[in-house]
């Protein structure tokens, strides 16, 4: 539900090509680090409109896309 945005965020921070990005891809496997998870969470809250508290691990994309929409739907 939340894929497409995910990815373009971060095809815009890493300069990775967005069509690379798959569900099952890492954050590790596309450069981010924890640091960039933080800075890559605010640009996502600005692109959805929605704040993310991050309140459990995520590890690849489609991890953060469910984690938003649990989020959402609450």
């Amino acid at each position: 539900m939340y894929f497409n945005a995910i990815a373009k965020v971060i095809a815009e921070r890493t300069d990775c090509d967005i069509s690379t990005i798959k569900p099952e891809s890492t954050f590790v496997e596309l450069g981010i680090d924890s640091l960039d998870t933080v800075e890559l969470l605010m640009s996502l809250e600005d692109e959805i409109g929605v704040e993310i508290e991050l309140d459990k691990k995520v590890e690849t994309v489609g991890d953060l896309d469910k984690f938003i929409q649990s989020k959402v739907q609450g």
